[in-house]
């Protein structure tokens, strides 16, 4: 048994909350008994696997992690945001300035540039991947 206390526009309502039997809640709002119907709670869809048939590729981008790259030459991230484009892949070669990818922070859209020529060896993170301010995003040597 829970009871609850609550104020709604200065009057004071005293509320209890018995037995829950079958989606049925017996509610006692200052005294007076209520029985209170639960709405069913949505089960979660399940997938559907078919035998034989080929399984859903993943993408064909693979991001690094931070902990099999040198980081010491990444691009990071300035501000806490999420990934919403990536320019570059493994292997291009970038110049002091081109963008390498786009941050969405605080609904605006930030350009994060590369800070010297070079070329990419790791791509750290994926397109809608949430980062932390100074969060290495691209590795350039």
């Amino acid at each position: 048994m829970k009871e609850f206390k609550y104020t709604i526009d200065g009057k004071e309502y005293q509320v209890t909350i018995g037995d829950i039997n079958n989606n049925i809640a017996e509610v006692t709002v200052n005294g007076q008994n209520f029985q209170v119907e639960l709405e069913q709670q949505a089960e979660p869809e399940k997938k559907k696997v078919v035998l034989g048939a080929p399984t859903q590729e993943t993408s064909s981008e693979e991001v690094a992690t931070p902990q099999n790259v040198n980081t010491a030459n990444a691009v990071k991230a300035p501000l806490p945001g999420t990934i919403i484009n990536i320019n570059v892949a493994v292997g291009d070669t970038v110049k002091t300035g081109d963008t390498v990818c786009v941050l969405e922070a605080m609904k605006m859209a930030n350009n994060i540039e590369a800070e010297r020529d070079g070329k990419v060896t790791a791509v750290l993170v994926k397109q809608g991947q949430s980062v932390m301010e100074e969060e290495a995003l691209v590795v350039i040597e």
